[in-house]
């Protein structure tokens, strides 16, 4: 179990993780949203161990971490990671021989698909080449917690595609905590089980995708048959054009008077009324 109890971290003047408490109580698929510089780095940088809390207790499995005690189940990727300049198979080897768990098997079938060369010294591949090299060598390695950060920049909607498709591959075959963030919203949302949203340093909302499905929605139609409905609703963001409203709702379903439709939110359009919405 993950827990992060008022867990602030500051840089000088300026808290990037402001008070946060949230439990991560078993295995599954996380997705972390939030604007640049909302805190997702610091976040995962904390939980793996490579930089202190000024404040506040981070756990697993009720163990302290910190710089000093760097959890040995967490494997951390971060967008841009180096490797040494060594072939892609000799750096596959090396990881299968450094690590006890490591499934070579996954690894080699995982590069073939993406038609990682092994012979190709590191730095021949592309930047979305490395950065998915550095992601196999770390779900083949079968850590119970893995945080991917922004693990899909720099590759194409094909190898998106591929990549969620062996995330999910990996996960099945070994389930655990798996933390992703990401831009790329509304890709995520197809293998993701939980959504976190993180903003100015704090944690707006951790559910279920499937709550958002249920739950988010939006009004259209008149802005003088909505805003009577909006006193008894959780109205996250609206936009009116002339005598025309859209009211973006998180919250309780109601049946909408004639004249009124009611549409599924998107999750991307949930994120961004959330975090930056007009109420």
């Amino acid at each position: 179990m993950i827990e992060f109890k008022n867990v602030t971290k500051n840089y000088g003047t300026a808290a990037a993780i402001n008070h946060i408490s949230i439990t991560i109580p078993e295995s599954g698929i996380y997705c972390l949203l939030g604007r640049n510089g909302a805190g997702k780095t610091t976040f995962m940088k904390m939980l793996a161990g490579h930089i202190a809390a000024s404040s506040g207790q981070i756990t697993i499995n009720n163990a302290k971490v910190s710089p000093s005690k760097m959890p040995d189940c967490v494997n951390y990727v971060e967008s841009g990671a180096v490797q040494f300049n060594m072939r892609v198979g000799q750096l596959i080897d090396i990881a299968s021989n450094l690590q006890d768990k490591f499934d070579r098997s996954f690894a080699l079938k995982a590069a073939s698909r993406f038609e990682l060369n092994l012979n190709k010294k590191y730095n021949q591949l592309s930047f979305g080449m490395k950065t998915m090299l550095s992601t196999i060598i770390t779900l083949a390695n079968n850590s119970k917690i893995i945080l991917l950060d922004e693990p899909v920049l720099g590759f194409d909607a094909i190898m998106r595609h591929q990549f969620n498709t062996l995330l999910l591959e990996s996960y099945n075959a070994h389930p655990r905590v798996i933390i992703i963030s990401t831009h790329l919203i509304d890709e995520i949302a197809k293998i993701t089980e939980r959504l976190i949203i993180i903003d100015k340093g704090k944690i707006l909302i951790e559910t279920g995708i499937e709550d958002i499905d249920e739950k988010a929605y939006t009004l259209s139609g008149a802005a003088t048959q909505i805003t009577p409905l909006l006193s008894q609703l959780n109205c996250i963001g609206k936009q009116t054009a002339g005598s025309i409203m859209s009211a973006h709702i998180y919250g309780k379903c109601v049946t909408p008077p004639t004249g009124i439709t009611i549409d599924r939110l998107s999750l991307q359009d949930f994120f961004i009324n959330i975090v930056g919405g007009n109420k």
